[in-house]
């Protein structure tokens, strides 16, 4: 799958981009329970790195068509 975010740029709170993973409050409970993407915080600003987003999706995915043997 093609990347979902540019790994090259930084994205802010408010951005669009940033609503497919998350609406503002859902991104800033995952930061007050340390979950989700990383994240760097400069004074007040949240910055999310277009690779870190990219990561993090990655490592969600799920693929049915692999079974675990029992």
């Amino acid at each position: 799958m093609p990347n979902l975010f540019e790994n090259d740029r930084s994205y802010v709170l408010g951005d669009p981009e940033l609503d497919i993973i998350g609406d503002r409050d859902k991104l800033a409970q995952w930061r007050h329970k340390m979950k989700g993407p990383a994240f760097y915080r400069l004074g007040r600003k949240i910055i999310y790195r277009g690779a870190d987003l990219n990561a993090w999706v990655e490592a969600g995915r799920v693929d049915p068509s692999v079974r675990g043997t029992s």
